[in-house]
């Protein structure tokens, strides 16, 4: 009996060691430098924005990282930081940050429910004129190459595909589970081929998607995409947690390595 017990009590701390290693707070580990800055808006505010410098010898091509509905919160940062691992240098605007008055970055609101109505509230115009500045930073910055792609998550993929219609000059636009712009006469603005990234069990996304295709090959635009099948919603976000579903787990690991092939 008592063997027992320490069978199971040995058997928990094993597990309760797992989880939390797994659990383990990778942004602040990180040996690469971080820094937040300032993007002045016309308005005198400014858009705060999360830069993350990959370690290298030499200038290297900008990733543009546009955040979910929640907000940049610690998972956007951390992603952040794992493609500037990768040898990226990355930019990551709070495109909320100083929208409400007294928060100053998404980490300010309660909760992500908050976030998210702010997020909801933000003005297109003004999503663009933060993107154009986060680009025009990033760009030359002296760490970079003059070549910026860029990519988002959840609204973020929405917020990519309809900054490609408004930036002639990015590299590539990675969409994760975004949708297209509605209006199918902005689609002749892209210049940038279009990838894809979407879960199978995300059909309010998908459904989209054929006449997304549709669009852009009547324009003779690039869009190559990809459907991860049994993965949901967010399997980015979902498929990094020590819990996340198998399904998620394969679509997050399969999306990295299609998504540094395209980056390359």
């Amino acid at each position: 009996m008592r063997k027992s017990i320490y069978f199971f009590a040995a058997l928990f701390l094993s597990i309760t060691a797992c989880k939390t290693s797994e659990k383990k707070d990778k942004l602040s580990e990180s040996p690469r430098h971080h820094e937040w800055i300032d993007l002045q808006r016309s308005d005198s505010t400014v858009c705060k924005a999360f830069v993350v410098y990959p370690e290298s010898d030499k200038p290297t091509k900008s990733v543009i990282v546009i955040h979910e509905n929640r907000g940049l919160n610690k998972w956007a940062r951390t992603f952040a930081d794992q493609l500037a691992q990768k040898g990226y240098l990355v930019i990551a605007p709070d495109l909320i940050s100083n929208t409400v008055e007294g928060i100053e970055k998404t980490t300010d609101f309660k909760n992500s429910d908050e976030a998210r109505k702010a997020i909801y509230a933000l003005d297109k115009d003004m999503v663009t004129a933060d993107l154009n500045n986060a680009y025009n930073y990033i760009k030359n910055d002296k760490a970079s190459n003059d070549e910026v792609s860029v990519m988002g998550f959840c609204w973020g993929g929405s917020q990519t595909f309809r900054y490609a219609t408004n930036n002639p000059n990015i590299k590539e636009a990675l969409v994760f589970y975004g949708t297209a712009p509605r209006d199918s006469t902005v689609f002749a603005n892209i210049q940038a081929p279009v990838y894809g990234f979407y879960g199978g069990n995300d059909n309010r996304v998908n459904s989209t998607i054929e006449d997304t295709k549709k669009y852009m090959d009547s324009n003779e635009k690039s869009y190559e995409y990809v459907i991860y099948e049994g993965a949901g919603h967010a399997f980015m976000r979902r498929g990094a947690e020590y819990n996340g579903s198998p399904e998620n787990k394969k679509a997050h690991d399969e999306a990295w390595k299609k998504l540094l092939a395209i980056l390359k």
